[in-house]
């Protein structure tokens, strides 16, 4: 009798590369994956920025075809999941169908949060998480409307530029007195901001929204505490929300605050069955609670993880977090995790358009963030994941060899343990 495999339920980035690491490490059985689009599993960085604007869609396949060829992967796409029954290793589809399994994993990502006032469908609001809702902006935006941005997070700020590249009038609204401080220090902040206004965004930091209204002509009218606002199109950018009902149903361990509970194997509560990328919740060194963390990085190294942990083989060494951002044709960098009371140093100066941050605590570099210096951040990097404390003194120093530093200092770190 035919094993049934694994059952990847879920078609993004982690159920593609988990599936690809599953053949690299030897897995010979079958492998299905179910997804609710009908498109193969794509990159969606791409979504807020070139697939907006570039003239030419760009190709956003994380598997080759010869990967889907060889690798022997059954894709059903266009099925949704709809129930999960551990004790009998069962999927039940939509459409009727069930699907057993050895070993399933969920890469069922997340959804959009939406506003009542704003419903996903209206003709003119628009959600940007699927490759059908970014071609269906791309289509609004070269109209060159007049675009309200709802949130002033990284998906937010990155349609924005976008968005005004090819023309449309962009205002954005955020609730928040300032940009992206929970991700950025106070000067990598100010300096964003003030970018932003020069290009000519309209923004409108602390602001609340009281509700969106449909006016004749197709406009839309926005009651806020700053005032109406009237646009052509709405986009709302305020967050993500993890894909954990159908664990939750199957009485799996929930995060308190939402994901599929896993370990450092991305185990859940069952043993046969695994979580990856944005709809889990995982506990991490230095959190003093489990967390999701929604990024390309960890949806790759989850999906790694997973793959060799379903084999029984030894798993990838968790990587320090990894994020960034393009904003217009500036590139930030984040390593590490921000944490409430950091000290942060500077090298360089973001008036130059190049500038690096090491947000520390006693020493201990935890967070660091780079402005148009990616290379600087990776020459930096082992000092990240020694997590011992370092001598930051030089730092700033623009005449110091950065790369030799960071050895120095790890060095220097290593003696004393």
């Amino acid at each position: 009798m035919t094993s049934p495999g694994v059952l990847i339920i879920g078609a993004g980035q982690a159920a593609a590369v988990a599936a690809r690491a599953l053949r690299e490490l030897g897995f010979r059985g079958g492998i299905t994956m179910v997804g609710r689009e009908r498109h193969k599993p794509y990159e969606r960085p791409p979504l807020s920025k070139a697939v907006l604007v570039a003239a030419q869609e760009p190709c956003l396949d994380v598997l080759a075809q010869e990967v889907w060829a060889l690798g022997d992967i059954d894709l059903l796409r266009g099925s949704d999941a709809v129930g999960l029954d551990v004790s009998k290793r069962q999927v039940r589809l939509a459409a009727g169908q069930m699907l057993a399994y050895d070993t399933c994993l969920l890469a069922t990502g997340g959804e959009a949060n939406t506003l009542t006032s704003a419903p996903a469908g209206h003709p003119h609001v628009h959600y940007v998480r699927t490759l059908d809702d970014a071609r269906r902006l791309r289509a609004a935006l070269h109209g060159k409307p007049q675009v309200a941005i709802l949130g002033g997070g990284f998906l937010g700020l990155e349609i924005a530029h976008a968005a005004m590249s090819i023309g449309a009038a962009v205002t954005v609204l955020e609730r928040a007195t300032s940009l992206l401080d929970r991700f950025l220090p106070p000067e990598a902040s100010t300096w964003l901001e003030s970018g932003l206004r020069e290009a000519g965004v309209r923004l409108l930091l602390g602001t609340f929204l009281g509700g969106i209204y449909s006016m004749p002509g197709g406009r839309m009218r926005l009651v806020t505490d700053a005032g109406d606002l009237e646009v052509d199109e709405v986009v709302v950018a305020v967050g993500l929300s993890p894909n954990d009902s159908l664990a939750r149903d199957a009485g799996l361990a929930i995060a308190a605050g939402g994901g599929v509970l896993v370990d450092a194997q991305c185990r859940t509560s069952d043993e046969r069955v695994f979580a990856c990328g944005d709809c889990t919740s995982q506990q991490r060194p230095g959190q003093t609670a489990p967390a999701r963390l929604e990024s390309w990085q960890n949806a790759n190294d989850q999906a790694r993880i997973a793959a060799a942990a379903m084999l029984g083989v030894p798993i990838p060494a968790p990587a320090v977090p990894w994020f960034w951002t393009d904003q217009g044709k500036h590139n930030i960098q984040m390593l590490g995790l921000p944490a409430p009371g950091l000290d942060y140093l500077r090298r360089g100066d973001p008036a130059s358009g190049k500038a690096l941050w090491i947000g520390h605590r006693g020493g201990v570099p935890l967070h660091g963030v780079a402005l148009n210096a990616g290379a600087d951040l990776r020459a930096i990097r082992p000092l990240f994941e020694k997590g011992l404390p370092v001598p930051l003194d030089d730092f700033p120093l623009n005449a110091t060899n950065l790369r030799a530093w960071a050895r120095q200092m790890q060095a220097g770190a290593a003696a004393t343990v």
